[in-house]
């Protein structure tokens, strides 16, 4: 099952078709870290995390994993053994926390770019992840809750996400 982000505005699986939003500066085939860009390619994706005190566990295939206080992303270049990596929140480390005052967050899946060998500077912390309103993203790509929800239960752990 592949997920396509056509446009964006447009992401597609299947016959479903759902308004979503991306980088605030469009998409491109050389992401640089910190750029607004939604990397262009084909990636598979991770786990879904989700924060229980505001949702419950979707329906979906997906391994499902609850946000802790402590769980943050790394987008630190100084750090590149952990770069593009879930890690335990420390200070020194610039990251993306995962359980954020808004929305946003309590429904995220990460998608594998720059993921398996990570290099520094190319990205980090691509997501698709909950929108209230379709503003631009800093280079992730998001949905309205009751599109995630229809999504999740579209894929599973073998999908991929093609990003045009």
């Amino acid at each position: 099952m592949t997920i396509f982000v056509k446009n964006k505005h447009t992401l597609q699986i299947d016959e479903f078709k759902f308004k979503c939003c991306i980088g605030k500066k469009g998409s491109t085939s050389n992401k640089i870290e910190g750029d607004k860009k939604t990397p262009k390619g084909t990636f598979k994706i991770e786990n879904l995390y989700f924060r229980e005190d505001r949702v419950k566990k979707p329906l979906t295939l997906l391994k499902c994993i609850k946000i802790k206080k402590n769980m943050g992303w790394c987008d630190d270049i100084s750090f590149p053994q952990k770069y593009n990596k879930l890690i335990k929140i420390e200070k020194k480390i610039r990251h993306e926390k995962l359980k954020r005052k808004d929305n946003k967050y309590n429904l995220l899946i990460p998608i594998k770019y720059n993921y398996k060998k990570p290099i520094t500077g190319n990205g980090s912390c691509i997501f698709i992840h909950l929108t209230k309103n379709y503003k631009p993203t800093a280079g992730c790509i998001a949905l309205k809750e009751k599109d995630f929800l229809i999504l999740l239960k579209l894929i599973n752990k073998d999908s991929k996400i093609k990003i045009f």
